[in-house]
Formats: C-alpha cells, sequence, structure tokens
C-alpha cells in the first residue's frame, strides 16, 4: 500500500510540469498527408486563412473558453461519420434528417455551428469562396486545442466541402456512446485505421468541456459502478440527483477548461466520467498508455498531434470532388442566394465580353 500511495503522489506531482504553449512544428511532417492535401494549400489563395481564424477565436475564447471544447468535438464528429467533410455542418433536406438530428449529434453545441459560420463568413469576405468549410472546423478545432493550453501544430489544408449528409444509423454506427467500454472503442476506430495509442490520445480530447448526466448516470445508478472512486461518484450524485436528470458536469475535474494530461491523471485515480473514459485504464492493451501520457504531458501532446493529424484525413474529398459552400450548412444547388450571385456573375461576365 505505502508504494502505491507513493507512486500516485510521484504521479500526481509528475503531471503538474506542464508545458502551456508547447509547439510541435510539422511533427505534422513525420504525418503522411493524403493526396490533394498540403501544408501550404492556401499560401496564394488565402495567405492569412489561420490568422483570420486564430485572431477571432481567441475573441471568442476570452468571453467563454467553453466554446473550445466544442468546436474541437465538432470536429471529432465530423471526420469520424463520412469523413472530414463539413457533412455534419449540413441542414437536413427532403432526403432525410440531418447528422445534427442523430442521437450522438444533439448535444453537439449550437454556438460550434455559428462560430464556424461566422469564421466562413470572414475568410470569404477575406479572400472569397476558396477555403472549404471543412477546413475551417479543422482549423478551429487545432486552434481550440492551442489556445486553451494544448500544443500548437499545423494542419494539411486542401478539403472539400461534402454533397451529402450520413443517415442518421450510419452516424450511430461510427460514433461509439459514452457507455462502450475499451473493447467496443478499438474495434470501432481500428475500422479507421487507429490503433490503441490513437485511441487513447484522441479520448485525450475529454481533457475540456462538459457532458450531460444523462451520459453517465448508469454509473451511478441503481448501482454504483465498482471501478469508480466513491468520493468522486457521491459527488455526481449530487450534480445528478436522478438517472435523467438534465444537470451538466465537466470532463475533468482536475482543470476543466486547460488542454493538459490531467484527464489521465482522472483515469488513474478512478475518476473518468464516462465507462469509455474509464476502461482505458482498465483493459491491459491500453492501462499502460494511459499511464504514460498521465506521467509524461510532452509525450501525450506529441501522440495526440499526429493522431489527429490522422483523424483529419478521414476519407477527405479533394480536387474535384466535393464543393466549397457559400453557407456551411447548405450545399450550393440548395442554395438560392449564392445560385443568384452565381448568375449575377455571369451575366457581367457575357455584358464585359461584347466590349
Amino acid at each position: 500500500m505505502a508504494k502505491a500511495t507513493s507512486f500516485t503522489a510521484f504521479l500526481l506531482i509528475s503531471s503538474l510540469s506542464l508545458v502551456p504553449y508547447f509547439s510541435i512544428s510539422e511533427a505534422d511532417n513525420s504525418a503522411p498527408i493524403v493526396s490533394g492535401l498540403s501544408w501550404t494549400f492556401y499560401k496564394s489563395s488565402c495567405p492569412k486563412v489561420e490568422s483570420i481564424i486564430r485572431k477571432q477565436l481567441k475573441k471568442v475564447f476570452k468571453e467563454d473558453i467553453g466554446q473550445a471544447a466544442g468546436l474541437l468535438r465538432l470536429h471529432f464528429h465530423d471526420c469520424f461519420v463520412q469523413g472530414c467533410d463539413a457533412s455534419v455542418l449540413l441542414d437536413g433536406s427532403a432526403s432525410g434528417p440531418s447528422e445534427q438530428d442523430a442521437p450522438p449529434n444533439l448535444s453537439l453545441r449550437a454556438k460550434a455551428f455559428e462560430i464556424i459560420d461566422d469564421l466562413r463568413e470572414r475568410v470569404h469576405k477575406k479572400c472569397g469562396r476558396v477555403v472549404s468549410c471543412a477546413d475551417i472546423v479543422a482549423v478551429a478545432a487545432r486552434d481550440s486545442v492551442y489556445l486553451s493550453g494544448g500544443p500548437d501544430y499545423d494542419v494539411p489544408l486542401g478539403r472539400k466541402d461534402g454533397l451529402t449528409f450520413a443517415t442518421r444509423n450510419v452516424t450511430l454506427q461510427n460514433l461509439p456512446p459514452p457507455f462502450a467500454n475499451a473493447s467496443t472503442i478499438l474495434a470501432s476506430l481500428a475500422t479507421k485505421n487507429f490503433d490503441p495509442t490513437d485511441v487513447v490520445a484522441l479520448s485525450g480530447g475529454h481533457t475540456i468541456g462538459i457532458s450531460h448526466c444523462t451520459s453517465f448516470t448508469t454509473r451511478l445508478y441503481p448501482t454504483q459502478d465498482p471501478t469508480m472512486d466513491k468520493t468522486f461518484a457521491n459527488n455526481l450524485k449530487g450534480i445528478c440527483p436522478t438517472a435523467n436528470s438534465t444537470n451538466t458536469t465537466v470532463l475533468d475535474i482536475r482543470s476543466p477548461d486547460k488542454f493538459d494530461n490531467k484527464y489521465y491523471v482522472d483515469l488513474m485515480n478512478r475518476q473518468g466520467l464516462f465507462t469509455s473514459d474509464q476502461d482505458l485504464y482498465t483493459d491491459s492493451r491500453t492501462r499502460g498508455i494511459v499511464t504514460s501520457f498521465a506521467i509524461n504531458e510532452t509525450l501525450f501532446f506529441e501522440k495526440f498531434v499526429l493522431s489527429m493529424i490522422k483523424m483529419g484525413q478521414l476519407s477527405v474529398l479533394t480536387g474535384k470532388n466535393g464543393e466549397i459552400r457559400a453557407n456551411c450548412s447548405v450545399r450550393n444547388t440548395d442554395n438560392k442566394s449564392y445560385l443568384v450571385s452565381v448568375v449575377e456573375e455571369e451575366l457581367e461576365e457575357e455584358a464585359w465580353s461584347e466590349f
């Protein structure tokens, strides 16, 4: 017992050595990128795209740092379902309900969608319609990580926006629920070519953000999950007095608004909120990875960046595939104001050609 106590003390002390603005310059470059994407995609067409986005997000997060988690989650939910094509941003149509209407996406923050379209408007005002909504989501997710204390890193760009959105069933199949165990998550993400280190690193995104009680109250009622620390459980019962409570709580009790490695310290102390979190420490295949990230924040940052770059390239559309939406929530063919502007441009070009 003495050894265990001293190890925990060592763990908690060592994890305090934070690297507040850790920069991984093109670690990025050690990560392979798919054909059609580039580290310098907008160098000529919109060289200030990333500075425009970061400048605005600094203002947004100064008012509410909680929005960083919302934007990061939006990128995850976009990429895991049908690839990083901004399909999660599309409104529903006559063909069916949107991805936003599927159960896993009902808790996506409405403000996150507003922020993305505001960023799109700012970027298009400066550069014209050359930057995709999918790329804006990817850059906003990176800046959400960095501006809340995590690593800075380059993002390969050149994604196009998708023309379709996934069905409810496809969305459900590709977003493991919070009550999934490690075996389910590992199997699900393996289909996307993620290994256990990727799975544990990407789960570290839960170092910021909040959750509704209903995502974890099955661990409290009718009986407490034995893998959950009793004091932690009792505190949660105070926040969520019933199984269907509508309250919310933070994902990481140690530093809820800071992107760091404390999430893994939580897991080692049996204070992971979801089954999908805590089981990463319970399962022998991922326990050692959790421990290594809890002890070494720099290692976590490095692995997180590589896994994020990998995730950000899932089934991307590039080149002549897809489009660059004039409004992130509507396909161009369904966007009346966009179609009118295109016709006006064509008529203007025809008029000039007569001279």
